[in-house]
């Protein structure tokens, strides 16, 4: 082992390689790889560990920086994504910067796709990178941005009420926007909460009226983000605000819930553009259900069959309540329920929507709504008979089964069947316009037929239709077109951009409650960020040489991110009596995402990222060279 010294002090690598309990070590000889890397230029320590995240992993390394042993630190473990913080945070509290740090991924790039010898070697190689990069590294500060106590919540849906309510509760400044003229979102659609029985009206209108009374929230109803620029802790807003349409439901005054409508704010007049500056974005756009293609299941071909948000509308406004329940004039003696309509969909089996989507995912709320309708039927309507076609029943949420076994116990008959044969819905022959013809897999594959009054079509969450906020805020976008969160499990409610946030079914089908708790767990982020009026920032950004920059402007072009680079007039004092002026390039670090593509745009060599430095990348590529 040589050692070599950088900017007077000695390089000394720690080397960290992580079993992770079999992940890494059963395919990679870990303690070869460590004995490997002891033999690198500048390695002072190779060590391994059955779990390096765990506490007596980050003990390990936190000891031999506190003895003076290391001075740089190479973790050997699982994708950095995964505990980059954890160790950063390790290295920071036993007293070395946190930015002398690099991570070799020997988990997914290596022990998840190789097996043996192989993985063996190529590990050994990453390592090797690693520390050649770990050598040149040079000692970072975080960014610190100033921060407005001020954040904007986009939609007025039970997720965005919520998220707005907490952040006004604890200091924030707020703007409510919301596109539709009432707050409430599809929440204020239902009639009951399948999870828990409440009154879905009476719990938007009490959140509702709690937004309404918080001094600290502005409401703007009817209003769209049409320009979004800046960055975190200082964003800059242009709403778009106009009064719509009046409806005869619209009489109501502010403050007043209409059902199946939501709660009524203050109406704006005519159209009005607006710029404000926020600190935070917490997303809540909420989701739409799905609509049936026209012949899916009958489906606007048939007038009898209707959609499950349909049939909830029907059962609340019923104000009769006979023996059996009646629909546009019609009395229903038979109801056929069909679930996963739009849900769970297999690409050869179903139809594309538009754009060629389908939707493989379960929109997981769709058989306990459905359950809870045929449980309501059978208790208010008891000569009404209630039929259940299903692929599986999902009622995942606590207490969600009994409502399977209330069903089963109010005599409701369920028909299983398999997604490549469902059931056929046809005119009926009696005095039933429908029947109902499936394959039950219950009863061992008999084909059974069902005349029916009615077929109710259990429709699945989708995406709502936000490209245009997408665009503009530049947000992640899943396979499945939901908004996506960096990490679903350590980072459940940010996105990539720093001082973004998402809340509720705008990232995935959720329950009410499920959507309430994502809502609050974005208020308590977005509130952690702002408290301090300043915001900490990875320095991992772009970084330009003045000696080296002649002003071409070649890197602003090729910039995506519009105001992370601008060119700047800048005076240089040949002699005493002499001075030019040119132009140079300046980065607003708060903006720039380290992309690195203005450094292979730079004719000059003038620019470099902040921890990737083009020195580092060819350590990098000799070692794995000399590997």
């Amino acid at each position: 082992m040589t050692s070599e010294k950088r900017n007077g002090e000695t390089e000394r690598v720690g080397v960290y390689i992580c079993h992770c309990g079999g992940n890494i070590s059963d395919h990679v000889d870990v303690e070869k790889v460590a004995a490997h890397a002891q033999r690198l230029p500048g390695v002072a320590v190779a060590r391994t560990n059955m779990f390096m995240c765990s506490d007596p992993g980050q003990e390990l390394i936190q000891q031999d920086i506190r003895s003076g042993r290391i001075n740089r630190v190479v973790i050997a473990s699982c994708a950095p994504s995964l505990h980059e913080l954890t160790f950063r945070g390790a290295i920071k509290r036993a007293g070395l910067n946190p930015y002398l740090y690099e991570h070799a991924n020997i988990r997914e790039q290596v022990s998840w796709v190789h097996h043996g010898e192989p993985a063996t070697r190529k590990a050994a190689t990453l390592v090797a990178a690693a520390v050649a990069k770990a050598k040149v590294l040079e000692p970072l500060e975080p960014i610190r941005v100033e921060a407005r106590r001020h954040a904007t919540v986009i939609g007025g849906g039970v997720a965005g009420l919520r998220a707005a309510l907490d952040l006004a509760r604890r200091g924030i400044e707020v703007v409510l926007v919301e596109k539709s003229p009432f707050l409430g979102g599809m929440a204020a659609q239902l009639a009951t909460l399948s999870s828990s029985g409440k009154n879905a009206g009476e719990l938007i209108k009490a959140l509702a009226q709690a937004v309404h009374a918080e001094t600290r929230i502005g409401v703007c109803p009817g209003a769209e983000v049409i320009a979004c620029e800046g960055s975190v802790g200082n964003f800059s807003l242009t709403l778009e605000q106009r009064a719509p349409e009046r409806r005869p439901e619209w009489k109501h005054q502010p403050g007043d819930y209409v059902p199946f409508a939501g709660f009524v704010p203050a109406l704006p007049d005519g159209v009005q553009q607006f710029t404000f500056e926020t600190g935070a974005i917490v997303v809540a756009t909420g989701f739409q259900p799905y609509s049936p293609a026209i012949g899916e299941y009958g489906f606007r071909r048939y007038p009898e069959v209707i959609t499950l948000p349909q049939l909830i509308r029907s059962l609340a406004e019923d104000k009769a309540r006979g023996s059996r329940l009646v629909i546009a004039g019609k009395p229903i003696r038979r109801v056929a329920m069909i679930h996963c309509v739009g849900s769970r969909q297999i690409p050869g089996i179903h139809e594309p929507g538009e754009g060629g989507t389908l939707n493989e995912y379960c929109s997981r709320v769709c058989c306990a709504a459905a359950l809870q309708a045929a449980v309501a039927i059978r208790e208010s309507y008891p000569e009404t008979r209630v039929f259940e076609y299903y692929r599986d029943i999902r009622t995942y949420g606590r207490g969600q089964e009994e409502l399977y076994e209330q069903a089963s116990k109010k005599q409701v008959l369920f028909f299983r069947f398999e997604p490549e044969a469902p059931p056929r819905i046809e005119p009926g022959d009696g005095p039933h316009p429908l029947q109902v013809t499936v394959r039950d897999t219950l009863t061992f594959g008999e084909e059974v037929t069902a005349e029916v009054d009615l077929v109710v079509l259990a429709v699945g969450m989708e995406a709502g239709p936000v490209q245009a906020l997408v665009e503009k805020l530049r947000l992640p976008v899943g396979a499945d077109r939901f908004l996506q969160e960096v990490h679903p499990k350590l980072r459940p409610v940010e996105v990539a951009t720093a001082g973004i946030f998402l809340a509720g079914t705008c990232q995935a089908p959720m329950t009410v409650g499920e959507a309430c708790a994502a809502a609050q767990a974005a208020a308590a982020k977005t509130a952690a960020l702002l408290a301090g009026g300043s915001v900490e920032l990875d320095p991992f950004v772009a970084h330009v040489d003045p000696g080296r920059c002649d002003g071409s402007g070649a890197c602003l072009e090729a910039c995506p991110v519009k105001g992370a680079i601008a060119m700047l007039t800048v005076e240089n004092q040949v002699e005493i009596w002499w001075r030019i002026e040119r132009r140079q390039a300046r980065v607003n670090p708060a903006q720039c995402t380290g992309c690195g593509i203005c450094v292979a745009a730079c004719p000059r060599k003038a620019i470099n990222v902040n921890g990737w430095t083009l020195q580092q990348y060819e350590g990098m590529v000799d070692a794995i060279l000399e590997g």
